[in-house]
């Protein structure tokens, strides 16, 4: 049973004065804190070491999981407490007092209360993980805890976390595990060479890891996502916010206002964060970079710009489930859903969503909360904005609210693996997400794909190879290449490869792809967005040139946010090099009918094609946008009216489109 989110928590009535897109204001924020806590400390041991929450252990096992439970809800009650200025209504941090005493007499042994002890990744890497969120939290509330412990238990504390210093992270965000533990034992003066050397590593491969742009690869590959705001930015800037070091700030700082000028736009209408990336039942904790750039003013947004987005999200979630009837959040997106989760993702995961509550950092008469809510960047006129460095575009609709994603860069594939169909990944492979819709499970047919059937076996995305991106006045365009894999027969076929485009403009966007070296009998196929049939989120998907007739294909598992949906699907005959192209949409305007919607000549009303150039004009303003593939790299111009290249055979739209 799904209670209401002011119900659920006590929330104050709404200020629509001061929040007139959201009406949540601080006080909002603290009561859902609040809330969420006691739900969770229902379920604490005796101690109050471990929040042992029911449901479906994650591979760490319950004893990590219960660790979970009170270092990701301690982290909640610092930022609320130390927001607070240390006033602490609901005795919040007596309890993790408690629980850190008895968490650290006798760590490792199998009992009730012992925390696990944090060794090497591979070995048992959960704790180290966890650390930080306790390494944070006593950082946070110092004055009022950490301060008043007795020294045997500071002690004990401390060994505990020295863990983190002493055993190999995975190789990614989690070196600035260690780094947050080793920030807090410096700033209680107890740093030395072991603390200094973690800190040294984890800001060496930050700088390796940075790409421009604001964005971080989480890890030597090519994975960008939300580990960026909820991790690579906000531990180093956080720390140095804390330790008040004016240098150190402005480094991180400008890395995060320059992140939020693209991050910032990819949250919808409705305060959705985009659904792609892993560990996505975090949920809110999407939001925290924006929180953690207006509590210390490495922002480009105003400061109701900030609160809209985040409370935006905070309430988004709120009111579709998350929390369902108990209070306790769920494994899953709206509510619960299974295709959602890692394996590591266990009852206490969901409380990373606790990176969120920074924003109670800023006090209450910090323009934060003191100043009017402003429209969201997704709120304003429609863009397309290019993102180099990850290889994304980002195309948003002012009329629905709809934020779309085309990933064009990001893989998640590490550098010395191999691509393997097995792994495919659907919240890394497909060509776009949204804020409105989510990937269909990897039993079902992948939306957003462009896939080749060789011999029965329909081939996977997994390394995407970036081509170029660029954006200019309404308009933007995205490239890559792909090697298609198989889980079945050959994993490759020799010389098969799969070059992508994407051009959007408005809600539409123009998909052009060039399948080369496709062996006799081979068969392409292209989807476009997973929706509900019966809902009000619309997605078209019309050829333009070498497709066939569509066919609309059920995905019964459906997505996180429709139990059941279906999938437009083009097909066809491919051998030797092909150039195909199609148009697809993605719409939610309320009161619109699939009937309004536009047919493609109305969209683009001439397609000329010649050998490895594509040449379309668009209806509304015979705008022209030329795409030419070539050796490793994609040519994208797009102009004022003008006539096709000479030499190019054309078709128009209406001919073409299906």
């Amino acid at each position: 049973m799904t209670v209401s989110p002011g119900a659920l928590f006590g929330l104050p009535p709404e200020d629509r004065t001061s929040s007139p897109y959201t009406g949540y204001t601080r006080a909002h924020w603290e009561a859902a804190a609040d809330g969420m806590l006691a739900a969770a400390w229902k379920w604490a041991t005796p101690g109050g070491a471990r929040l042992d929450l029911p449901g479906p252990p994650s591979h760490s096992g319950v004893r990590s999981d219960g660790l979970e439970g009170y270092a990701r809800t301690f982290l909640a009650a610092g930022f609320r407490v130390a927001g607070a200025g240390g006033k602490d209504p609901n005795g919040l941090l007596e309890r993790y007092a408690d629980g850190l005493d008895a968490g650290t007499r006798t760590p490792g042994l199998d009992d009730a209360e012992s925390w696990p002890l944090i060794l090497d990744h591979d070995v048992q890497g959960q704790p180290m993980v966890e650390s930080a969120s306790v390494a944070l939290g006593l950082r946070l509330t110092r004055p009022w805890l950490w301060d008043r412990l007795t020294p045997d238990v500071r002690d004990r504390a401390e060994h505990w976390l020295r863990g983190a210093l002493r055993h190999v992270p995975a190789g990614n965000n989690w070196y600035l595990f260690p780094y947050t533990v080793a920030g807090f034992l410096e700033s209680v003066g107890r740093g030395d060479a072991e603390t200094a050397r973690a800190r040294e590593r984890a800001l060496e491969l930050l700088e390796h890891w940075y790409r421009g742009d604001g964005w971080y690869a989480d890890g030597d590959g090519r994975a960008f996502d939300h580990y960026n705001g909820w991790a690579l930015h906000l531990y180093p800037l956080l720390d140095a916010h804390l330790s008040d070091d004016a240098r150190e700030s402005a480094r991180h700082g400008a890395r995060l206002r320059e992140h939020l000028e693209s991050f910032s736009l990819m949250f919808g209408g409705d305060g959705a964060p985009l659904h792609f990336g892993r560990s996505l039942t975090y949920r809110f904790a999407a939001s925290a970079g924006v929180g953690l750039g207006a509590v210390t003013g490495h922002t480009p947004l105003a400061p109701g710009a900030s609160r809209r987005v985040v409370s935006g999200s905070l309430r988004y979630f709120l009111e579709r489930g998350a929390a369902g009837g108990s209070g306790l959040l769920s494994l899953g997106w709206h509510g619960p859903h299974t295709a959602t989760l890692q394996t590591y993702s266990g009852p206490a995961s969901p409380y990373w969503a606790s990176k969120a509550f920074v924003s109670l950092l800023a006090p209450a008469e910090h323009p934060l909360w003191s100043s009017p809510e402003e429209a969201a960047p997704s709120e304003g006129p429609d863009r397309v904005l290019s993102v180099p460095a990850a290889g994304f575009l980002v195309q948003s609709t002012r009329a629905d609210g709809v934020v779309r994603l085309h990933n064009h860069g990001s893989d998640h594939v590490r550098p010395d693996e191999g691509e393997s169909a097995a792994d495919e990944d659907p919240h890394y492979a497909r060509l776009a997400y949204s804020t409105v819709t989510g990937p269909t499970s990897a039993a079902n047919i992948a939306d957003n794909h462009l896939s080749v059937t060789v011999g029965g076996a329909r081939s996977a995305r997994r390394r995407i190879h970036p081509l170029g991106s660029g954006h200019g006045e309404g308009w933007g365009w995205a490239a890559s290449w792909h090697l298609p894999v198989f889980a079945a027969g050959p994993s490759t076929v020799p010389g098969l490869r799969v070059e992508s485009v994407i051009v959007a403009r408005g809600s539409h966007e123009l998909r052009v792809h060039r399948v080369l070296g496709a062996p006799d009998g081979a068969r392409a196929e292209l989807t476009g967005w997973a929706t509900d049939p019966g809902g009000t989120v619309r997605s078209r998907l019309r050829g333009l040139h070498g497709w066939e007739g569509p066919e609309n294909v059920r995905a019964p598992q459906g997505t996180a946010y429709a139990p059941w949906v279906t999938v437009p699907r083009l097909a066809a005959d491919v051998s030797g090099t092909v150039v195909l192209a199609a148009l697809a949409s993605l719409t939610a305007e309320p009161g619109a009918t699939p009937e309004a919607d536009p047919e493609a000549a109305d969209v683009v009303d001439r397609v000329a094609v010649a050998g490895d150039t594509v040449e379309v004009r668009w209806a509304e303003d015979g705008a022209r946008t030329r795409i030419t593939f070539g050796g490793a790299a994609v040519t994208v111009d797009h102009g004022p009216p003008g006539t096709a290249a000479q030499g190019l055979s054309s078709t128009t739209a209406r001919q073409a489109a299906v």
